[in-house]
């Protein structure tokens, strides 16, 4: 099942998609819900991000080539760090960089939104917490990381985490390619199955630390060739049966002329 969250004559609504056509939803998308009955053409609406997050939560240097690129060893257990959900925009909005002199790079990830709460989640069992799965740019600033030496500035500006252009809850996480273009051009390229911690191992680890709730997204971390975005690129994020999100890169200036 594909599930989007879309803008349609100034209403903001969550729907299913079957081909070219969007049955709007009523209810939960946690709980209970059913379709209205109503049909709206998918050209005629405004996709957004598929869900703005309870909590945001990233993982770092989870795949080894990735690692390596960093000159950062494998850490032993997940690394976890926490994300402004006020950073998430959709598909086709616009990363706006805040400057032009810092390094910001993209980061093509897989993310797993969480379906219900849950707490010490058994690693066995994690799969049943998961309502479906969506692509994310992890946008990061690099200077501010290093400086920080931790990273929710460096990943938390306005814009700099996209997230879309569905959620796809019938999917299997366990080998999926992640695909980064910028311009056209492949920049990143890995699979899920390079995974150092997988999806349900993260979330195990996750939930002892805190509950996982209903709306949160976990970011399962990048492939290897990470690179720098400019005002003017075109980005686009691809994850095996999920689909392509899209997104223009602003500078500041560009974006005060809006």
């Amino acid at each position: 099942m594909k599930i989007v969250r879309y803008l349609y004559q100034k209403q903001i609504r969550y729907g299913i998609v079957r081909g070219d056509a969007i049955h709007p939803i009523k209810g939960s998308l946690y709980e209970t819900w059913q379709e209205t009955g109503e049909t709206v053409a998918a050209g005629d609406v405004q996709l957004l991000a598929p869900l703005i997050p309870n909590k945001l939560i990233g993982i770092g240097l989870n795949y080894a080539a990735h690692a390596e690129e960093t000159g950062k060893p494998i850490p032993d257990e997940p690394m976890m760090f926490m994300i402004s959900p006020t950073a998430v925009i959709g598909p086709e909005a616009s990363i706006v960089l805040p400057n032009v002199d810092d390094r910001i790079d993209h980061e093509a990830e897989l993310a797993v939104v969480i379906g219900k709460r849950g707490k010490n989640i058994p690693a066995e069992r994690a799969l049943d917490y998961i309502l479906g799965y969506t692509c994310a740019n992890d946008v990061s600033n690099r200077v501010l990381q290093k400086k920080d030496g931790q990273f929710t500035r460096a990943k938390s500006f306005d814009s700099f985490k996209p997230l879309g252009p569905i959620i796809e809850t019938e999917l299997d996480p366990s080998d999926l390619e992640v695909v980064c273009r910028v311009n056209g051009e492949v920049r990143q390229k890995g699979r899920t199955s390079d995974l150092i911690h997988t999806v349900p191992e993260l979330i195990a680890h996750i939930s002892t630390v805190f509950p996982l709730e209903p709306g949160d997204v976990i970011l399962t971390g990048t492939p290897s060739g990470v690179g720098p975005l400019s005002p003017g690129d075109q980005v686009e994020v691809e994850v095996e049966g999920i689909g392509v999100l899209t997104n223009r890169v602003l500078g500041p200036l560009d974006d005060m002329a809006l």
